[in-house]
């Protein structure tokens, strides 16, 4: 190897990685005065923009626009000769997707070469990292955030072309016939009622029997129900899947049985962390149980070392704005190190952009002293815009009825989630809540019921509220 090429830089912070973790891990530490490298093998842009939040809200998008053209017989109006072009649809999903692409990747440049270097890296020593082409790297400190990728079983493999996963469906330059969707978490339940809604015929198979990690009985009927609505949804069940002519054959047994064809197998049964080739054995950390380096998610530091984790790699919450904190945290702790300062978590929140969202926010019933749920079949706006579906379920804790966590799937539940969310991270009640304005006739307006039972079951008074006692829905 030529000399050059062997040569050692040095650093106060390295980072590994250049996802939304890294990006965020790196910007904090040089905005707090350190030296930092940056090392990525492709810079090719962030999980979010390229297979991830960006070109699955395209994909449903789409399925939007078509399910509301379906939708109109209801207000008087009739559209007819509803036509999906498949391949125009998945069009726009790369053509949109590359832009935002793009532009992350345009960011990214803006970062000095100097500091960003092209390469995979492993530990050779707690401070010290090796990349492919040979040349070392001494920092004081290094933050991994190396992200995800997803996970397929093994006996899936010999499916090759007609397997998919979320960092391939959007390639497809048509939507397929027939798509089995294998696994119910967050992609999984996106992708399958998107498609399906797009005109597709989807089966979606899980071998548990409850979707997208739901807490509450009450929302995950609901949920189920909704999803049930657009799809074949076989749940309790295991599967063997074999190549067939152009397309994939399933066979399934358990709480229910059958056989079918399909064109394509999405397989979305989670994304572990990308520990690979890190050699994290000379780094002199302690590893959990799924080779994942022991760390404080308050100042994502590992143990006592000079070695901190960020985003999807932590395998905590991978979620773009968990990334982006974990970064920034790790980031300034890199500099600091000795000294490591506990930050202040968000509230846990998360989104399934179903239609409508699923929302988890904080605790759940387990913690809660009590409960209040509402119903949306009813509520006034809701049933206005037709729309009118769904059940959220607040907790909430002894004396006050402080507001602790939430469950929801309801119109506009992503924007009541944020709501929520906030309400709880600033550790707000019921009445708290209550005696806020709530315009008429809003969607918002649907927490009240919930409230308003959590409230009755607290030893507090019920503030004042001028539209109770209105008919249902009002």
């Amino acid at each position: 190897m030529a000399p050059e090429m062997a040569r050692t830089l040095s650093c106060d912070v390295a980072v590994i990685g250049a996802g939304t973790a890294g990006l965020a891990a790196e910007r904090a530490a040089r905005a707090n005065g350190a030296s930092t490298l940056l090392i990525d093998p492709y810079y090719c842009g962030t999980t979010c923009a390229t297979v991830g939040c960006m070109p699955s809200k395209l994909l449903i998008a789409a399925s939007h626009a078509a399910h509301a053209a379906r939708s109109t017989g209801m207000f008087g109006i009739t559209v007819s000769d509803i036509a999906i072009d498949g391949k125009a649809v998945m069009q726009r999903v790369r053509e949109e997707r590359d832009r935002f692409a793009r532009l992350t990747r345009e960011n990214i440049e803006e970062i000095p070469d100097g500091i960003r270097l092209s390469g995979r890296a492993k530990f050779t020593a707690p401070n010290r990292l090796e990349l492919d082409d040979g040349r070392l790297i001494e920092a004081r400190s290094i933050v991994i955030a190396t992200g995800s990728a997803p996970f397929v079983p093994g006996a899936f493999a010999g499916l090759e072309k007609r397997l998919l996963t979320n960092e391939s469906i959007f390639e497809l330059t048509a939507l397929p016939a027939r798509l089995a969707v294998i696994g119910s978490g967050a992609i999984g339940l996106e992708l399958a009622q998107a498609m399906a809604r797009l005109g597709v015929d989807v089966t979606l198979f899980d071998r548990g029997d409850r979707l997208g990690g739901i807490r509450c009985d009450k929302v995950h009927a609901a949920v189920k129900g909704m999803i049930e609505a657009d799809l074949s949804l076989q749940l309790g069940v295991e599967l063997e899947a074999s190549a067939a002519d152009d397309g994939v054959s399933i066979a399934w047994g358990g709480a229910s049985s059958g056989q079918r064809d399909f064109d394509y197998m999405l397989v979305a049964t989670g994304r572990p962390p990308n520990l690979d080739g890190l050699n994290l054995s000379a780094a002199g950390v302690a590893l959990d149980d799924d080779g994942v380096p022991v760390h404080d998610r308050d100042t994502m530091q590992c143990g006592d070392s000079a070695i901190f984790l960020a985003g999807d790699l932590a395998n905590d919450l991978p979620l773009l704005h968990e990334a982006s904190q974990d970064g920034a945290i790790a980031g300034r702790n890199a500099v600091s190190f000795p000294v490591s300062t506990p930050a202040e978590r968000f509230t846990s929140f998360s989104i399934t952009f179903t239609s409508p969202p699923v929302a988890r926010i904080g605790q759940s019933e387990d913690d809660a002293v009590v409960t209040g749920t509402a119903d949306f079949s009813d509520q006034g706006r809701a049933r206005v815009e037709g729309i009118n579906q769904g059940v959220l379920t607040l907790y909430a804790a002894a004396p006050d009825g402080r507001l602790i966590g939430a469950d929801l799937c309801t119109p506009a539940s992503e924007h009541l989630a944020h709501m929520l969310a906030w309400a709880i991270q600033q550790g707000q009640t019921a009445t708290q809540l209550l005696e806020m304005p709530f315009y008429h006739p809003t969607i918002e307006e649907g927490l009240k019921q919930a409230l308003r039972t959590i409230c009755a079951a607290t030893p507090i008074d019920l503030p004042e509220d001028q539209d109770r006692g209105l008919p249902a829905g009002a």
